[in-house]
């Protein structure tokens, strides 16, 4: 026998030795596994025999690796809502208990990442590497553990950061007809977060494929998606994914808020949300109500919204706004679910089909407007200079509708109605191009003093860039106090309203007859309508 025969041969007889010892090590173990049968299955829904131990929201396996979630747990059998594709489920398949609820992994791996609400890749990369997992459904945080909203959340948008303050913590509501822009609000305020230290979750329910690669692809385009994370469902999705998705999609931005960030989740839409929890409802032979929503339809919109807060400074002084979204019909906003959100929500942002067809954009409605936690959290340089332009732009609304009669008016309901056309177009803002606050401050600064009023309107856009290019001239410790949200004194004022003064002057109509303070008596008066 040759040396190397003997080498192998003694390598052989090493390896049958070890595998015999493992043998004889081993003792086999016992797992318990409960399963069961699916019974009947329809769109969506499968009802399940044989799992007498499965609790609500747990999670079940069917064949193919497709996952449901127990809904409606009875005596006999359970209704099962689905994940995943359904079409090769069938009567009589085997249905295992999995002995845990519906989660979702979370790490800092989902920055940047589009993902659906079981945490699956839908951008192409790699699977996510998750440092843990959270339950979706998760207890909103206790009264004792949060902090009042008082930090401003930028949203870059003049009306919104002047008349409709939001705050971080707060749950604010947007809300309108089909295609009057409210994705878009919420998209430019994901993009004004850049360098504001906030992470962002964009929550897609049931949107169209093409909506929101659109989105994608603009967060892309901006740089936005590295600080946001986007959860996806599609509209073809199975219901039971869709009315997951925004539970799961705060479940990551809580993980993120515990870390002692500031967060904001925005639901596109809650209206999807709504009717995907209604087919279900009725698929599971859940009793009607009104408009055929079942009765808990508020208490799971609740339950969502409550999650958002401001934590105190002991639990990492984190927070998640929640920015949702809901679709009206007709401009309806008493409908069924618009008002339950407006109950549950901090306050609610309209936008107006009317101002969108008038080239008004953002379309947001002013008076049906409003911020509950309002000034509480806006800077005080905004509550300086915007303190009464709501009222101003308001009584201009009112008296434009009575104008359109005809009647001759007198030269100062002229004055407010010009000034008023005024504040309108400043506040008219392009999509995707938030402007910052030193910006904002100057403009609203210079409308309060009137320097506007003598501005032709087709000039109005010029001039407001010429304000907003004038504003890199402020002096740098003025700035400052803008940025640190502190109050301007009087000579910070004259100083800005002197740079804005100086900007405007190229438009006034009659340059040499500008008063100091700013107070024209409007554009297009007739002198002899003046005198009468």
């Amino acid at each position: 026998m040759t040396a190397a025969t003997k080498n192998l041969q003694s390598v052989l007889d090493g390896a049958f030795a070890q595998i015999a010892q493992a043998r004889q090590a081993w003792t086999p173990q016992l797992t318990l596994r409960e399963t069961g049968v699916i019974t009947s299955i329809a769109s969506g829904i499968a009802k399940v025999s044989g799992l007498p131990g499965v609790g609500f929201d747990e999670v079940l396996k069917f064949p193919g690796d497709s996952y449901g979630i127990a809904f409606n747990v009875e005596e006999d059998e359970i209704g099962v809502i689905l994940l995943d594709d359904y079409s090769q489920l069938h009567t009589g398949d085997e249905v295992e208990r999995r002995d845990h609820v519906m989660d979702v992994p979370v790490s800092n791996g989902l920055i940047g990442r589009v993902v659906d609400p079981l945490g699956r890749p839908l951008d192409g990369k790699a699977p996510v590497i998750a440092t843990r997992r959270l339950p979706i459904e998760r207890a909103a945080p206790s009264i004792m553990d949060r902090a009042p909203v008082t930090v401003p959340l930028q949203t870059g948008i003049k009306v919104i950061d002047a008349l409709v303050p939001v705050g971080r913590g707060q749950r604010e509501l947007i809300l309108g007809d089909r295609q009057t822009g409210k994705t878009a609000i919420a998209l430019d305020t994901i993009l004004n977060q850049r360098n504001k230290n906030v992470l962002c979750v964009y929550c897609a329910i049931g949107q169209h494929a093409s909506g929101v690669a659109n989105v994608v692809a603009t967060l892309r385009k901006e740089g936005a998606m590295r600080y946001t994370v986007a959860v996806v469902t599609e509209g073809n999705d199975p219901p039971g994914l869709i009315h997951i998705a925004p539970y799961a999609a705060t479940s990551i931005a809580e993980y993120f808020m515990e870390q002692g960030h500031d967060v904001l989740i925005v639901y596109d839409d809650l209206t999807h949300h709504a009717r995907a929890y209604r087919e279900l409802s009725l698929l599971l032979r859940r009793p009607p109500g009104r408009e055929a929503y079942p009765g808990d339809i508020f208490y799971i919109h609740s339950r969502l919204l409550e999650r958002a807060t401001h934590l105190r400074e002991e639990l990492g002084g984190g927070s998640l706004t929640a920015l949702p979204i809901i679709e009206t019909e007709a401009q309806d906003i008493s409908a069924y679910i618009p008002t339950n959100l407006i109950s549950i929500t901090d306050g609610q942002i309209y936008l107006s089909p009317s101002l969108f067809e008038l080239g008004v954009l953002p379309a947001i409605d002013v008076g049906k407007s409003v911020s509950r936690v309002g000034g509480k959290a806006q800077r005080g340089v905004y509550r300086a200079v915007a303190g009464d332009l709501k009222l101003d732009y308001a009584q201009f609304e009112e008296l434009e509708n009575f104008a359109r009669f005809g009647a001759r008016l007198d030269a100062d309901t002229r004055r407010i109605i010009e000034h008023g056309r005024r504040i309108r177009a400043c506040l008219k803002q392009p999509e995707s191009a938030p402007v910052s606050v030193l910006e904002q401050i100057v403009i609203l600064l210079a409308l309060t003093a009137r320097l506007f009023d003598d501005v032709p309107l087709d000039r109005m856009a010029e001039a407001e860039l010429a304000v907003r290019e004038a504003a890199m001239n402020i002096p740098s410790e003025v700035s400052a106090r803008v940025e640190t949200a502190m109050n301007l004194n009087d000579e910070d004022r004259k100083s800005i309203l002197r740079i804005a003064r100086k900007a405007l002057t190229d438009f006034w109509c009659a340059p040499e007859s500008k008063p100091e303070t700013g107070s024209g008596i409007g554009v297009g008066i007739d002198p002899e309508q003046e005198k009468q």
